[in-house]
């Protein structure tokens, strides 16, 4: 579980698997934080579920990336491996749509990540904090797995 300290935000990782920090990703737009601050995870599990309570805020045509605005009003952006929205949804499968509601821990998409590997693309699911500056309160470490993470939001 993540702790949001200002916003009083519980986070919980979207998918089980090793954290990265977001300079180790394979993609200068995330790894330069071009899009926002965040952490990344290698993924050892095909469930993506929502990290906090709030609304699918978009979902894209190709499933393989979604926005979320928690209640409290903290925005996230979940994108599933790197140039995988050439695969135009194949190997993803949604669980909700643009604009649901949804309570933390519940269901957003399955990913076949084999079918990604398969095709040659990174599966690496990458975590973008989209409207805050964020600080991640320890070091990220490829390779370790975390069940939990400190997180303030300035």
């Amino acid at each position: 579980m993540l702790n949001l300290f200002k916003k009083k935000e519980k986070f919980i990782l979207p998918v089980s698997g090793d954290c990265i920090p977001m300079e180790k990703v394979n993609d200068p737009v995330f790894s330069q934080k071009m899009m926002g601050d965040g952490f990344a995870i290698i993924p050892s599990d095909k469930t993506i579920y929502s990290p906090f309570s709030g609304e699918v805020s978009v979902l894209f045509p190709t499933k393989h990336a979604i926005g979320i605005k928690s209640d409290a009003g903290v925005e996230v952006l979940i994108h599933v491996g790197i140039d995988t929205v050439s695969l135009k949804g194949e190997g993803f499968e949604s669980f909700v749509q643009q604009g649901d509601k949804i309570a933390q821990g519940d269901k957003l998409i399955d990913v076949d990540f084999d079918l990604i590997k398969q095709k040659g693309f990174d599966p690496v699911v990458v975590i973008i904090f989209t409207n805050n500056s964020i600080k991640i309160e320890e070091k990220l470490h490829h390779g370790e797995h975390h069940e939990k993470l400190s997180i303030s939001i300035k």
